[in-house]
């Protein structure tokens, strides 16, 4: 599954081909969930609120490039790197 952004030991991440509700996937310290493109938990474990909200300031600030990598990632194209957060 391609990074598409990392920070703050935060890993991102879309996997080519993906189904349902528009979504990326997420990793921090071991833990691992998945998110709605606004950042909102969708499944999984982030115990961590300060990841949490890092997370969501992320995806809302690029929620364009997100949406834009979820329309790549279903018609299997490559997925483009997103900016991390400063």
């Amino acid at each position: 599954m391609p990074v598409i952004s990392a920070f703050f030991g935060i890993v991102i991440r879309m996997e080519y081909k993906e189904d349902g509700v528009p979504h990326f996937h997420a990793e921090y310290q071991g833990q691992r969930a998945t998110f709605t493109l606004d950042g909102k938990l969708q499944a999984g474990v982030f115990r961590s609120r300060t990841a949490l909200r890092l997370l969501e300031e992320w995806a809302t600030t690029h929620r364009a490039g997100l949406e834009k990598n979820w329309q790549r990632v279903k018609a299997g194209e490559p997925v483009e790197r997103i900016k991390s957060l400063d």
